[in-house]
């Protein structure tokens, strides 16, 4: 059997730092916040490449608190409008219209999965005030062409993270490439937690005390709130464990590549059609590796029959979704074709060669 995703093998190659971890934090008798949490916020926004990171609880709840913290600024008021791309995760649009903003959809790439910045201009009105760029799948959005728009018409960028950690763009890393990033530390992340967890980055100082005071029950200091906050925080001893993987990221991310590599090269099926890569080969983490196939269900059972482990990202559209009702008659053709066909392929910096390679073998026979 080859799982799609082998998290007890990903966290066992550091069993024994793990383990110190753990009883470090066991032993400090410090359970919320404390050094731990500072030293990964201190790390990860090095990591990044930026001035403030800020642990929280989840990845849902870093952009959350995003849009509600330039609320807070005067930056945004409901009904305020978020360009976001359709086919993104249902996550990054529940965040925007938690705080009463409406989110704009608009149409990927179909090469990319990315949103399709040649859509974006036609969607902004009056009431935009920012764009939400998703790096889904592990590969940056055109952040150069959005950021054009957004400088032309005034608005905020805001980096949905959670599936690009370490990715880079021209350079610069996700997390840096906007005014604001929101993560995930969700386990199946290229940089998973033992459990749930967020974070949010920014250069924006004043943004980050807001978010850091919204997420601590609207608390700067103790017993004294500024504001209607959340419990939020990212938990001390899950900050522990992050600080003991965030050095190995870029060498898994890495051995993420070869095998998409490999796949690209290896896979010749008419049938299934590959990833595209747009910009440098930095630029994509392979969170997942997605293909498309027109008839799913079949490709999905004959890979089960051969026990390789695939999943599908995502079945259902946002705007199909019945949560969003409200967008139950848009017509977004890209994005319904992208969620009925796409499949990820096993990929993770724990496989084996002889593994990658008889998924290789077994996709090249489907048919």
């Amino acid at each position: 059997m080859i799982p799609f995703l082998d998290l007890k093998s990903i966290n066992l190659q550091h069993k024994e730092a793990l383990k110190q971890a753990f009883e470090r934090v066991l032993e400090s008798g410090w359970y919320i916040g404390g050094k731990e949490v500072d030293s990964f916020e201190k790390a990860f926004g090095d990591y990044c490449g930026v001035a403030y990171c800020t642990g929280v609880a989840n990845g849902l709840e870093a952009l959350t608190l995003i849009f509600r913290a330039y609320k807070e600024l005067g930056v945004m008021q409901e009904e305020d409008e978020v360009i976001v791309p359709a086919n993104t995760y249902i996550a990054s649009i529940l965040a925007i219209s938690e705080n009463n903003l409406v989110p704009v959809l608009v149409e990927p790439d179909i090469q990319t999965y990315n949103i399709d910045p040649a859509k974006i201009e036609e969607k902004i009105t009056s009431k935009t005030k920012a764009i939400m760029a998703v790096h889904l799948y592990g590969q940056c959005a055109d952040m150069e062409a959005i950021h054009m728009i957004a400088q032309k018409f005034n608005l905020k960028v805001i980096e949905d993270g959670a599936q690009a950690h370490g990715a880079l763009f021209k350079g610069k890393r996700v997390g840096s490439l906007g005014d604001v990033a929101g993560f995930s530390f969700y386990p199946g992340k290229n940089l998973g937690a033992l459990g749930d967890g967020g974070a949010v980055t920014t250069d924006d100082a004043q943004l980050f005390e807001v978010i850091s005071t919204l997420k601590n029950y609207g608390s700067a200091q103790k017993y004294y709130n500024r504001y209607k906050g959340m419990n939020s925080r990212l938990d001390t001893l899950q900050a522990a464990l992050l600080s003991v993987k965030l050095p190995f990221l870029d060498a898994q991310n890495q051995r993420r590549r070869e095998i998409a590599v490999y796949y690209q090269k290896h896979i010749k099926n008419e049938k299934v059609l590959l990833p595209t890569v747009v910009y440098e080969p930095l630029s994509h983490v392979w969170h997942v590796y997605v293909v498309r196939v027109k008839d799913r269900e079949d490709f999905i059972d004959y890979m089960k029959n051969l026990e390789i482990g695939v999943m599908v990202h995502y079945p259902l559209a946002p705007h199909q979704q019945e949560a969003y009702s409200e967008f139950s008659a848009l017509s977004l053709p890209i994005t319904e074709k992208i969620h009925r066909e796409v499949v990820s392929l096993p990929i993770s910096p724990v496989m084996t060669d002889e593994q990658v390679q008889k998924v290789v073998s077994c996709v090249n026979l489907y048919g």
